[in-house]
């Protein structure tokens, strides 16, 4: 049967069923016209499946920012074919990524989901990866349309911005993916975008999208953002997520019924899922899944995120003491060394097969001469626990009966979403793994009234929900602990009533004392060759639902590096984070590595990036400002969030940062010769130059061309890359964007004048050519 064939063949009541989700991540299957239910997923960074905690086994990818370090469209299609393994072999149809907003400020709590703070870079890799996807038959949701930079009220907030900013940075990537690599569908966002819910913004959504763009896909809904029945159907959305209920189901059926919506609209939403349907494997036919897909944990699929990981590290500084040399005695600090973080929170988090730490990795790679001392605390909210086994989890009905029972990896499952959900009380357990006796924090996560059975005896505890916010119920729950002496093999339960979203189990040691920790820290750095210190940010800084207050590293890692650096031989710092941080110590360290946050792998990857064994060739996607105060403040003001600073962001911006976007030093040093620019139709064409790798080591450049034009801030307007041995010397052509050579003045108009900047970022430009573009 046909798309037309088939919407002719429903009634109304029908054909609306359609356009709202069956379930959290699903949608309603049609028998009588051949539609099967679609499965969707969360996956800007790895494939989730249905679960929001402890779900399927799947491949955690080094977050964005990482990725787009490498500045590699190649890189990026490749990402998205595993995706597309990692979907196919869940049977999920459609991924909802990639994460296309702009990194408008640095204390952006979602920023390490998307690629950068320029919109050509973010959309041409973000192209790539939907042609990745969309090439072995799952669909792409480039996310979240539009203007969705900060968390904080993100479901409430107005963005204001004028027409010129809109068009130049936070239109752009949309515009560039829809146009070069048709996703078949796109999410629209939260927030309100000059006063205008972004689910009901006809101009944006029926004018720009699917009008001006020929968008053919489907527009959906994120989560629960829907905020109207009429509007929303009218001003261009196709699908509300999730289901059931929502404000469309009877009440759009009813809108048609009083001339609100017209039926003929509602059959163009259909048609769009349909098409959705049919370009997935879910209408028009039965879809044959792929079987022998590589395994999260095979080989061939470990080398390859390690790649992924350490080729977009980015080396900041390097006074010699990297690549590390294997001979050299390594005391290796810092809690983030022991529990390295590998993804960021919120959708974007999943269930990975493993997580290396640094520790294993580096020790696995350099044996026998890595020390490894423990560091700070990093949290302020307790973790997962590390420390149980046999852990499991059961539900229970209203009468005590047990619904289910399962076996965890670990002590937190979601209430909401997924086998818990309906649940009139949650019980966790698990067996505390010790030597000897020792005390324990022990508590619990997540809204609702506890009671926790540990060493002989019983705690209760009610953490109240006040305000009913779906972020802080999973996100961001609080917790409650208490000190308690166990001995091995104790089991520690803890039940929990009126669960509102998660519920999770605390055991783990008692924190030291910092000064304790530097104390010992420091006592090793003493002992060695090179001390290197892994300090970063955790899952409660890079998050979605909240945006940070300070680019400060937290707890006292600043201290402990700033002793480390006074006691050691050299140190090197190892940055286990995707945003940028303060970093009062860096005149007292030698070495400096960005390593994001890199997946699964992560502990392999960092030692490979260490030690050479893949140079770290990444350069920034994001500026890192000197203080607080050189970061926009991603916090509405009565309701309102101005983009006073129009075009200004990032880099287009900056004076004095402390390093600049498109920054990275590699392993050698690079030569320029003398670049050549073609004029095309007054716009910048390609751009030519030689580059002579003038170290002892084969390396990778990245060749980024800018346009610094006239009353308009800088902007990167193209680049390429280039593999050259050590002592030899390539040409380098830069085919440069048209769609950056532009300004928007009541329409898109060309600039004029100004110079072609080329760069190894711009902090370092090798050349400054005149346009002749008067």
């Amino acid at each position: 049967m046909d798309i037309e064939t088939a919407i002719a063949s429903l009634d109304l009541p029908a054909k609306v069923r359609l356009l709202t989700g069956s379930a959290l991540f699903a949608l309603h299957a049609e028998p009588r016209i051949g539609l099967a239910a679609l499965k969707l997923s969360d996956g800007p960074t790895g494939v989730r499946g249905a679960e929001l905690r402890g779900g399927t086994i799947a491949c955690v990818l080094p977050n964005a920012t990482l990725l787009a370090q490498h500045w590699d469209p190649g890189l990026a299609r490749e990402v998205g074919e595993v995706l597309a393994d990692e979907a196919a072999a869940q049977q999920v149809h459609v991924v909802l990524g990639p994460t296309i907003n702009l990194h408008r400020t640095p204390l952006g709590g979602r920023l390490f989901e998307a690629y950068s703070e320029d919109p050509l870079l973010t959309g041409v890799l973000a192209a790539a990866y939907v042609r990745g996807l969309q090439d072995k038959g799952i669909a792409a949701t480039p996310k979240h349309y539009v203007a969705n930079e900060s968390e904080t009220e993100r479901r409430t907030a107005s963005m204001v911005l004028d027409e010129k900013t809109l068009r130049e940075l936070y239109l752009l990537p949309f515009e560039i993916v829809v146009e070069d690599s048709s996703p078949w569908a796109v999410m629209a966002a939260y927030n309100n975008v000059n006063g205008v819910p972004a689910t009901e913004h006809t101009e944006l959504v029926e004018g720009v999208l699917k009008g001006e763009w020929g968008f053919d896909g489907l527009v959906m809904s994120d989560w629960f953002a829907t905020k109207s029945t009429a509007a929303s159907a009218n001003g261009g959305l196709d699908l509300v997520m999730p289901g059931p209920g929502g404000p469309w189901e009877d009440e759009l059926v009813a809108a048609v019924e009083a001339g609100e919506v017209s039926e003929q609209t509602v059959d163009d939403h259909v048609r769009r899922l349909l098409l959705l349907a049919a370009r997935t494997g879910a209408f028009g036919g039965e879809r044959a899944w792929p079987s022998g897909l590589p395994a999260p944990d095979g080989a061939s699929r470990r080398e390859q995120l390690r790649r992924f990981a350490a080729g977009g590290m980015v080396v900041l500084k390097n006074s010699g003491a990297l690549p590390l040399e294997t001979s050299s005695r390594v005391a290796l600090i810092g809690r983030h060394a022991l529990d390295t973080v590998a993804q960021g929170g919120g959708s974007a988090g999943l269930r990975p097969p493993h997580v290396i730490s640094v520790a294993d990795g580096l020790t696995a790679a350099a044996g026998p001469n890595v020390s490894v001392v423990d560091g700070v605390e990093v949290r302020q909210r307790y973790a997962a626990p590390k420390i149980l086994t046999n852990i499991r989890a059961t539900t229970y009905d209203d009468g005590g009966e047990v619904l289910a029972s399962r076996e965890m990896e670990v002590a937190e499952l979601a209430a909401y979403g997924g086998w818990a959900q309906g649940a009139a009380s949650i019980e966790v357990s698990g067996e505390v793994v010790l030597d000897e006796p020792a005390t324990l924090l022990v508590g619990v996560r997540g809204f609702g009234d506890w009671t926790l059975e540990a060493g002989g005896g019983t705690h209760s505890a009610r953490l109240a929900w006040a305000d009913g916010i779906v972020e802080e119920a999973l996100l961001k729950p609080p917790h409650w602990t208490t000190e308690v002496r166990l001995r091995p093999g104790d089991r520690i339960t803890a039940r929990v009533r009126g669960a509102s979203a998660l519920a999770g189990l605390i055991a783990q040691p008692v924190p030291r004392p910092p000064a304790d920790a530097i104390g010992a820290a420091v006592r090793a750095a003493r002992e060695a060759d090179v001390a290197v210190v892994v300090v970063g940010l955790t899952d409660e800084q890079e998050t979605e639902g909240f945006d940070k207050t300070t680019l400060a590293l937290p707890g006292e890692q600043d201290a402990l590096v700033a002793a480390v650096a006074a006691a050691a031989r050299r140190t090197v710092v190892v940055l286990n984070a995707a945003t940028p941080v303060l970093m009062p110590w860096l005149g007292q360290v030698d070495a400096v590595l960005w390593a994001g946050l890199p997946g699964q792998e992560a502990g392999d990857a960092v030692a490979a990036a260490l030690l050479g064994h893949v140079e770290p060739a990444g350069r920034l996607v994001t500026t890192f400002p000197r203080t607080d105060a050189g970061a926009l403040p991603p916090v509405p003001v009565d309701g309102e969030l101005k983009y006073d600073e129009g075009t200004a962001i990032g880099h287009r911006g900056a004076s004095d940062p402390l390093f600049w976007f498109g920054h990275g030093l590699g392993y050698t040093t690079w030569e320029y010769g003398t670049p050549s620019v073609s004029i095309v139709d007054g716009l910048v064409g390609v751009v030519s130059v030689p580059v002579t790798n003038t170290g002892d080591r084969p390396g990778r450049e990245v060749v980024q061309v800018y346009l610094r034009p006239e009353a308009e801030p800088v902007r990167l307007i193209g680049w390429a890359t280039a593999d050259v041995p050590a002592g030899e010397t390539a040409r380098v052509e830069v085919t440069c964007s048209p769609r950056v050579q532009r300004v928007w003045l009541d329409g898109w108009q060309p600039l004029r004048g100004g110079e072609v900047l080329v760069a190894r970022g711009l902090g370092d430009v090798r050349a400054t050519l005149r346009t002749g573009r008067e």
